[in-house]
């Protein structure tokens, strides 16, 4: 299957598991609010932090280019719910017609290729990122919002299959984080003193195919007992 098109359909399933079938309409089942733009501006900001850019502060800092990647990836959930919710709500098409629409996008066959690093300065990445919050406040398309993230996406190191495979474990991770009391505040995030995502990422990497009831599995293996 299409990697975009199976990526927005594990997010409609996790959407409908999560916030419950009918969220599209602005709503979980709890009764609160949805407003993916917010969380995805607010994702936009935390990217920015992994970058060095305060001027009085760890001036010879390094990007933490492994937790920008993450970052692009929550981004990612966030913005293909907004995708998934638009053209619903406004009969735009399918998540079929979506999924097409985001592949014919202007930069998708450059997204689509082996990324050599990028040769912007950290500033210029930090204005990438900004034209993406750009677009959300200014209202854009969802296609808009989609090319203005594949460029966050690209100049993280990230292409479709890399994108893809921390997509999953991203995901993955979401619902045992869901099955293991994320909502109601029970949830372990730092195991052995690192994060989740620091440990679900080196899974990924000691598992070159790995499959989502496997990844899960792991996950189970090594979350905190007790």
């Amino acid at each position: 299957m299409d990697k975009i098109l199976q990526m927005l359909k594990l997010q409609q399933e996790l959407n409908d598991a999560t916030n419950g079938t009918g969220w599209e309409k602005g709503m979980t089942k709890n009764g609160k609010l949805i407003d993916w733009k917010r969380c995805t501006y607010l994702e936009c900001a935390e990217l920015i932090e992994s970058y060095p850019w305060k001027h009085w502060k760890n001036i010879d800092a390094q990007p933490d280019y492994e937790n920008i990647k993450i970052e692009a990836v929550d981004i990612w959930h966030f913005i293909m719910s907004q995708g998934l919710e638009e053209y619903k709500m406004q009969n735009l098409g399918t998540i079929e017609d979506l999924a097409s629409n985001i592949n014919r996008l202007t930069n998708f066959q450059a997204f689509n290729k082996q990324l050599t690093p990028t040769s912007k300065n950290n500033y210029e990445q930090i204005e990438t990122v900004e034209i993406l919050m750009k677009a959300l406040f200014c209202d854009e398309s969802t296609e808009k919002l989609m090319e203005a993230f594949l460029n966050v996406a690209m100049q993280s190191g990230l292409n479709l299959d890399s994108l893809y495979k921390l997509y999953v474990g991203k995901n993955i991770l979401n619902q045992f984080r869901q099955d293991h009391g994320y909502k109601k505040g029970t949830y372990i995030k730092i195991w052995n003193g690192k994060e989740d995502n620091v440990t679900m990422q080196s899974i990924l990497e000691e598992n070159e195919e790995i499959t989502p009831t496997l990844l899960y599995t792991k996950l189970e293996a090594a979350y905190p007992k007790g």
